[in-house]
C-alpha cells in the first residue's frame, strides 16, 4: 500500500500532511491496541478509536455532539471533555490501551488536552 500526500496550498498545510503520513507509516492500530485518532478543525475536534486490522471504528466522540454543543468554555476545555468522553466510551467497549495518532498535528493545545484527559480517565498510551 503506497502512502502519499496530496499537494495542497499553504506551507503549514503541506507540513501537516507530511507529518501525518510520516506518522501513519509507523502507527497502526490492532485489535489489542487500537489507534486513538485525533482530527482537528478550526472550530471542532473529532476523536475515534479505530481497529486498523478490520477497518472499524470502535468508539468515537466529537464537539459536534448535542451535549458538548451547549458546553460553555474555550476550545481547550471542550477538548478535555472529549478526552474524558472517549476514555469512558472505550472502557465500556473493554479497551484500556491504545496507540495515539495525533494526525500530523503538533502535540500542543487541544491535541495535548485530549491526550492528557484520556490518560487521566484510564486509557493507557
Amino acid at each position: 500500500m503506497a502512502i502519499g500526500y496530496k499537494v495542497v496550498k499553504g506551507s503549514a498545510t503541506k507540513a501537516r500532511a507530511r507529518r501525518h503520513f510520516r506518522l501513519r507509516k509507523r502507527v497502526s492500530g490492532t485489535a489489542l491496541r487500537p489507534r486513538l485518532v485525533v482530527s482537528r478543525s478550526a472550530r471542532h475536534l473529532f476523536v475515534q478509536v479505530v481497529d486498523d486490522t478490520t477497518s472499524t471504528t470502535l468508539a468515537s466522540a466529537s464537539t459536534m455532539e448535542k451535549e458538548l454543543r451547549t458546553f460553555t468554555g474555550d476550545k481547550t476545555a471542550k477538548a478535555k471533555q472529549i478526552g474524558e468522553l472517549i476514555a469512558k466510551r472505550a472502557k465500556e467497549k473493554g479497551i484500556s490501551t491504545v496507540v495515539f495518532d495525533r494526525g500530523g498535528n503538533k502535540f500542543h493545545g487541544r491535541v495535548a488536552a485530549v491526550a492528557t484527559s484520556a490518560r487521566a480517565n484510564g486509557l493507557e498510551f
